[in-house]
């Protein structure tokens, strides 16, 4: 088969290059005792789009530092109650999506929520409230000033809150709740599952947030790792700084979250994809303990990859 990154032997066993900083644990420790102390003030507005066999709104919650969230939330208008559930997540600069496919759940019995990813492409607010778009710069947002500012932090947190609202729900069982996403949401239902290790099942598909310094070593800090590259030149044109800001990403860096994950897992990747490069994701894939499977799509990239949103819903039966 084709090899752009290493061969599959060698893929099965990588372990990542990027440091983990030596208070990663009380990092996240602290940022979840920030998160408990959050009122979500949560809404659920009616939304204008509506279907026969579901309700669909609008839901708003607070995080972190005061930014008002949102997500789409559907559930099924004739459902066991409670029943299960699943968390979306979009990839990066996109938004939650059209309603019409979150109907697919919603015909299975199962409640959906899909978020917005602050300052992107959705109705969120970013860190500085600001509505609308703040892209693009948002890995490397935070690297100059202390770790709890770096913003991929407080939408890690947003994901947990989101998982905790649906949770509470009264039509859904807690116990049986999912997560799934592609890319960016790939690497967020990845952070989601290691911060609030009730979700059961998680599906993600080439998740991106890994293994910063190896993008960064495969000359690949360009389309959705560019702003990596950005940051050196405008910032630290010598390098001088380079131990200093990988190690800083390594609170972001989803592959020393993954051994968190207390969920089953089903994970996709493409061996041709250049935006994650296949070691990144199996940096984060190898140092999950949960139950797992993989399935490997040797002449795919980061695209489209047939019959795996199939494969997922089948998965997220088992809910």
């Amino acid at each position: 088969m084709p090899i752009i990154d290493m061969p599959m032997p060698e893929l099965l066993k990588y372990q990542g290059i990027s440091p983990k900083p030596e208070d990663f644990d009380q990092y996240w420790a602290r940022a979840l005792a920030e998160l408990e102390a959050v009122d979500p003030k949560v809404e659920l507005v009616p939304s204008e789009f509506q279907a026969p066999q579901a309700e669909c709104f609008d839901l708003y919650f607070t995080g972190v530092q005061g930014a008002r969230i949102h997500a789409k939330y559907v559930r099924p208008k004739a459902a066991a109650t409670p029943h299960p559930a699943v968390l979306q997540f979009h990839g990066y600069a996109w938004n939650s999506g059209d309603w019409n496919d979150k109907l697919a759940y919603a015909s299975i019995g199962y409640s959906i929520a899909a978020m917005d990813c602050r300052g992107q492409g959705g109705r969120s607010e970013d860190a500085g409230q600001v509505k609308g778009t703040t892209l693009r710069g948002h890995i490397i947002r935070g690297l100059d000033d202390h770790p709890d500012k770096l913003l991929f932090r407080q939408i890690f947190l947003d994901t947990v809150q989101l998982a905790r609202i649906v949770m509470s729900f009264p039509e859904v069982d807690e116990q049986r709740v999912g997560a799934m996403g592609g890319s960016q949401g790939g690497g967020l239902t990845i952070a989601c599952s290691a911060l609030e290790p009730r979700i059961k099942r998680l599906a993600p598909v080439y998740p991106f947030l890994s293994d910063y310094r190896r993008v960064w070593e495969m000359d690949l800090a360009k389309d959705a790792y560019e702003e990596l590259r950005n940051f050196f030149r405008f910032h630290d044109p010598l390098h001088k700084r380079e131990e200093e800001i990988f190690n800083k990403l390594g609170y972001i860096d989803i592959q020393h979250l993954a051994d968190r994950i207390q969920g089953e897992v089903l994970m996709a990747v493409g061996l041709m994809d250049t935006i994650c490069p296949p070691s990144t994701q199996f940096a984060a894939y190898n140092k999950i303990q949960a139950p797992k499977q993989l399935e490997v799509y040797p002449d795919f990239g980061h695209e489209y990859l047939p019959g795996f949103g199939d494969r997922t819903l089948q998965f997220m039966l088992g809910l």
